[in-house]
């Protein structure tokens, strides 16, 4: 289990106890969230100058395998095991489309705030505490 995954579980765990009304606030926030991590992509790869793209890979590990036996012990022998990772690779990008795309998500972000906040003020009518 990865450090996010050890930090992200509870959060998303706590999140979906909440009331109705925290809930429906939340999922009206969510477009504005996902155009701001699309916001954040655009300025990594316009600082950097490429983007990444992630690529999964299969390596094959040695390791010790266990079998039980009919008569109780536990047998031990080497193995092959297949191992899925994914790693992160350069791929070339035109920083001026990438500014132009930034641009934009800016644009997309000031309407679905707006649409967000309507939508949370709609929450607090529908879900009185």
């Amino acid at each position: 289990m990865t450090y996010k995954t050890l930090i992200l579980a509870p959060l998303i765990a706590l999140a979906a106890c909440g009331t109705p009304r925290e809930q429906c606030i939340s999922g009206a926030n969510r477009p504005v969230a996902a155009i701001d991590r699309q916001i954040a992509v655009a300025r990594g790869n316009i600082q950097r100058g490429y983007a990444l793209a992630e690529v999964e890979d299969m390596r094959v590990v040695r390791t010790v395998c266990e079998r039980d036996n009919p008569d109780g012990t536990v047998s031990r022998y080497p193995c092959s095991e297949t191992e899925r990772f994914t790693r992160e690779v350069p791929v070339a990008i035109s920083v001026a489309q990438e500014r132009i795309k930034l641009e934009e998500l800016q644009e997309r972000r000031v309407s679905a705030v707006r649409n967000a906040q309507a939508d949370a003020q709609q929450c607090i009518a529908i879900h009185p505490e």
